[in-house]
């Protein structure tokens, strides 16, 4: 049984930081390549970040700079410091084996003074 577990989100200020974190289970992690997508309301789903299993990155371009995605094969966690954050980043965060169709409950951020 699959199952993926978003956590760290919260109520942070523009200019603030937060590391997000997703554990997985149910799946051999280190082959996956691994992402984070986010949803505003309103909006569509859109990916954020990814990271292969040999670790090449990319992101979206409102993010670079700012986002960094890591992995922990060892611990089957995958990670998104977010830096310098903006109300546009506000969102619920999710974590995605890019091949296969499982979501997680999400991670709410939320940027606001």
């Amino acid at each position: 049984q699959v199952r993926i577990v978003e956590s760290g989100g919260g109520l942070v200020q523009p200019g603030g930081s937060l590391r997000l974190s997703c554990t997985v289970s149910g799946i051999n992690f280190r082959i996956y390549q691994m992402e984070w997508y986010r949803q505003a309301p309103g909006n569509q789903r859109e990916l954020v970040a990814g990271i292969t299993s040999g670790g090449g990155t990319n992101y979206l371009d409102s993010v670079k700079g700012r986002f960094t995605i890591s992995r922990d094969n060892a611990r089957s966690t995958l990670k998104l410091q977010m830096n310098s954050l903006t109300p546009e980043d506000a969102a619920v965060y999710y974590c995605k084996a890019a091949s296969l169709p499982y979501w997680g409950q999400g991670t709410q951020v939320t940027v606001s003074s």
